[in-house]
Order: C-alpha cells, then structure tokens, then sequence
C-alpha cells in the first residue's frame, strides 16, 4: 500500500497543477491513496467548498487543513458538508467540521488528523502533544494505520512531536512553512516523520507569494498585498509505503515533482 501526502496546496496554480499531472503521477507511481492539505487553496489563504471538490476531483483523497482554516467567508458553514475534509483537531469543539478522516483503500483503514502547534502560532488551541495522544488512543481500534499532521511553525515542535508519537502512529508529518526538510526518516520505534513536507505551489515564489510583492514588504516595511505567484509550479511531499502486517511504514521518502520535469 502506497499513501502519497502532499504540502499545502497554494492557490490557482496549486490546484491546476493536481488537475494536470496527479493522475498520471498516481498511476505511474503505484499510489494507492493520496492525502494533502487545502489551507492555501483559495487565492493563497483558506479554501472554500468548491475548491476542496475540485482537488477532490483531481484525485486527492482527503483534504487536511491548518491555521488558515476560516480565512475564506462562509466557509465555516460549508465544512459539515465536507465528508472528505477535516479542520484541526484541537480547535475548540465548538468549531464545526470533522476533527479526523478515516480512508478504507485495498482492505486497510487509515485514521488521519492534524494539530496545530503553538508556538508563533496565532489560533487559540489546546496542547497539540494532549489532543494528539487523546486521538489516537480513540481511533486505533478503529484503524490499521495512523497518520499525524502537525501544522506548526517552529521545528522544534514538529520534532517533539514526531518523538510524541514514535511507536504510537505510522506517520507524523509537518506543515505550515511551505519549505520541504531534509530530515524524512523513520524514527526508531518505526514511526517515519519528516519536519516539514513542503507545498504543492510556485516554486518562483517567496513561500508562493509573488516575489516583487514580498521583497517590497521586507524591504520598506510598508503593506501591501502579496498576490500568489504563477512560476515554475510543482508539488512537494512524501510517499511511504504501508507494511500491512506491522501497522508501520515498511519505506519512505521525500517527493517534488515539477512541471519543467
């Protein structure tokens, strides 16, 4: 069983990208199930429901989100209609939406969900370490595998976290700074992990910002917008292969496709 994760999908020419080139990436790769988050999806902040449909439709299989979860208008209303779809899990449980997935792919239930971290975080959440421990305690009796999102800023966090979970979930993976780490492995209790997967976006870009915008900003210090790029598009992630018989990855590895490819 090969499970595909993909960093977050920016924008426009995020979601263009995965309508072009995911199926044939699927099939020339022998994937099985493909996960990825949507936090960027509409115009670079947030998603709304017709764009998570329509990375669904492109062959994403879930969709995760992070920080950004309520940036877009009325989307709060949306995500009960988002069976695919999860929010953060330690959002309060007062926000709507799902706080995990299950995927059934080939005979194998896998239980996904993500938390936010909190340092230089913005979102309001409870301890991640906490909710995360919580989680899978209630969802490994109802799964063969578990996959851990941390959507956080700081490394140290998403390593903690990674060690948190080793020997506990098959997976834990990083979010949030659009930059994939070097550091993909599986840790010593056989949970693999990498800080950071990286985004599905611009890579002529500043973290899928226009470039000219953002230097601006940095450079004089004065507001302004900074539009999503459209330059040299690809994704980021990482595909592991499920060893069905142990509940952890039997290999795993950091992915980029690009469109000049």
């Amino acid at each position: 069983m090969k499970v595909l994760i993909l960093g977050d999908i920016v924008g426009r020419p995020g979601r263009a990208f995965l309508k072009n080139h995911l199926s044939n990436y699927k099939s020339k790769n022998g994937i099985n199930c493909i996960i990825a988050n949507g936090e960027n999806a509409a115009g670079g902040a947030g998603i709304t429901a017709k764009t998570a449909n329509e990375i669904l439709g492109s062959g994403v299989d879930a969709i995760t989100l992070g920080d950004h979860v309520w940036d877009q208008m009325n989307f709060n209303r949306e995500i009960d209609n988002l069976d695919r779809v999860c929010r953060p899990a330690n959002l309060p449980d007062s926000n709507p939406g799902r706080d995990r997935l299950f995927l059934e792919q080939d005979g194998l239930r896998i239980g996904i969900f993500t938390v936010l971290g909190r340092t230089f975080m913005g979102p309001k959440v409870s301890c991640p370490f906490q909710t995360a421990t919580r989680l899978v305690e209630e969802m490994k009796s109802e799964s063969d595998f578990v996959i851990v999102e941390m959507h956080a800023e700081t490394t140290s966090e998403k390593e903690a976290m990674g060690w948190h979970m080793d020997g506990k979930v098959g997976l834990v993976f990083g979010t949030h700074t659009h930059v994939p780490t070097a550091d993909g492995r599986i840790l010593k209790g056989g949970t693999a992990y990498q800080s950071d997967i990286g985004m599905t976006g611009p890579r002529e870009s500043v973290l899928g910002r226009d470039i000219d915008a953002c230097l601006g900003r940095f450079i004089d210090g004065m507001p302004r917008k900074c539009p999503v790029a459209e330059g040299d598009v690809g994704m980021q992630g990482c595909l592991l292969e499920i060893n069905q018989a142990t509940g952890y990855a039997k290999s795993f590895e950091r992915i980029e496709f690009r469109e000049k490819e």
